[in-house]
């Protein structure tokens, strides 16, 4: 596991960061467009320059890029109510706000939306989720699969009694779409970025 920004113990934490190892190896200062939680894995993004910086934040802010991640939990508790069926989008909208540590539900939050789909159930029982956050709150997927009755496998933070069986949780970014970002082109970007799901 590594962090994508320093954390807030700035050089007191231990732990390596992505960018900082990235900007060592590259010889240049990276600027980060977007953060992923210390337990998760995926892609992430870094500009090279002030300018690409600046497009990718609007980008991120404005919605135009958008990104898909791939979780896995056990089946929904019995007594949740929940129902979920392969292949049917859905869409999960709550109001988050961020605590010391976990993210939950509150009047005083912010809008969160997720659209997720229930990809395949596995012969032992797990569930394979496409989730896509149209908004990007704190741990909004995470808490989106707790609060539906399924804890990501490995996310003990949020209930899972499940051990993942390799480092961090079982939640993975693997798809960021530029497609709709006109000035892509510019700074040399596909019009996807595609990485293996769990």
């Amino acid at each position: 596991m590594i962090l994508s920004v320093p954390g807030r113990m700035g050089e007191e934490d231990g732990r390596p960061v992505l960018g900082r190892l990235l900007e060592k190896d590259l010889g240049i200062t990276l600027f980060p467009v977007h953060r992923l939680d210390f337990e998760v894995q995926g892609l992430i993004m870094y500009a090279k320059t002030p300018a690409a910086h600046r497009a990718g934040n609007s980008w991120f802010e404005n919605k135009i890029v958008s990104k898909k991640y791939s979780a896995l939990t056990l089946g929904p508790l019995l007594e949740s109510g929940n129902e979920f069926k392969k292949g049917v989008p859905l869409e999960w909208k709550c109001r988050l706000l961020r605590g010391k540590k976990r993210a939950y539900e509150s009047p005083h939050g912010k809008d969160s939306l997720t659209l997720a789909t229930l990809v395949s159930i596995s012969d032992s029982g797990y569930f394979h989720w496409e989730l896509s956050p149209v908004t990007g709150r704190s741990h909004q997927l995470r808490y989106e699969l707790f609060r539906h009755g399924m804890p990501i496998i490995g996310d003990a933070l949020y209930g899972s009694t499940v051990k993942f069986d390799q480092d961090g949780i079982a939640l993975r970014s693997f798809e960021i779409d530029f497609s709709r970002a006109k000035n892509r082109e510019e700074f040399s970007l596909p019009e996807k970025i595609l990485s293996k799901t769990l």
